[in-house]
């Protein structure tokens, strides 16, 4: 087995709405704000080379959308998913699988693009199967109004109509083995109904990633908590045994949004579970 970080592009959102009710002079420490407020993030993505197979957990937002849709987000850098695909040797018709975390666009709108003509929508990875799981699609294609605006249409049906998709099969408790994968996965409900964070065993270490249970570094004390979660006190809990363990465990955890640390490990304090140490990719798998 072979890790690659994948780059899909960087962009910013409202620091406000990333830290929900945690007062600004707090987050900035971590999290700086430009002038409209808005902060750094990435969608940091992490390519699997497992045997014959090329797994891509989760895609980016992609670039399908409106020049007005895009304004909301005031993308950066030079990185997208092509380029960093081929940096690490592989093109996207090499990827076998892509494993969704979950629905929102910044997370799977890369799976979609426009067709050769502009006329309607394809998937991005012609030879690959499309993983989420059935409560989490039911949820996304039937979305209650708070979480409407993330779950587009466009990024979803494609993958429907092209019989790409393919479910996962979950557990009976919220940690199990992914036969499908061959990777373990943790299920989250309280920023969208049944998250999948992935666990992976490599080079004799637990790499986690992420996704939006643990967004930035910024976001390791409990009460921060980003204002996009569906269920604030349900994911709490979820956050605070997630810490427990992965300190316990030494776990690595890859961070999807933080635009400037890639991998993070976790200690104990007496102030609760806090920040050891942050790391490139390569510092720790090299």
């Amino acid at each position: 087995m072979k890790l690659y970080p994948i780059e899909a592009g960087n962009f910013k959102l409202d620091g406000g709405a990333m830290f929900g009710v945690v007062p600004k002079s707090l987050w900035q420490k971590t999290n700086p704000a430009d002038s409209n407020n808005m902060i750094d993030i990435a969608a940091r993505c992490l390519l699997i080379e497992d045997a014959d197979r090329l797994i891509l957990i989760d895609t980016g937002m992609g670039n399908k959308q409106s020049d007005k849709f895009f304004s909301y987000y005031s993308r950066w850098g030079d990185f997208s998913l092509d380029t960093s695909l081929k940096k690490a040797g592989f093109h996207r018709d090499d990827i076998t699988d892509v494993f969704m975390t979950h629905l929102h666009f910044d997370h799977c709108g890369g799976s979609v693009k426009w067709n050769d003509e502009h006329t309607g929508y394809e998937p991005t990875f012609k030879n690959a199967v499309f993983w989420t799981n059935e409560p989490h699609w039911q949820w996304a294609t039937e979305p209650n109004a708070r979480e409407k605006a993330s779950f587009l249409k466009e990024n979803l049906i494609p993958m429907e109509e092209s019989g790409q998709l393919a479910f996962v099969e979950i557990p009976d408790s919220a940690y199990g083995s992914s036969a499908e994968l061959n990777f373990d996965i943790l299920y989250v409900n309280g920023h969208t109904d049944k998250q999948m964070i992935p666990h992976i065993k490599y080079k004799g270490k637990t790499l986690v990633f992420m996704a939006d249970l643990l967004p930035t570094v910024g976001h390791i004390p409990l009460p921060y908590v980003m204002g996009y979660d569906t269920r604030p006190l349900l994911t709490l809990p979820e956050k605070e045994a997630f810490l427990k363990k992965a300190a316990d465990g030494e776990y690595y955890l890859f961070l999807e949004h933080d635009a400037h640390q890639e991998i993070c490990t976790l200690q104990h304090t007496e102030k609760g579970v806090r920040l050891k140490n942050t790391y490139s990719f390569d510092e720790v798998f090299s």
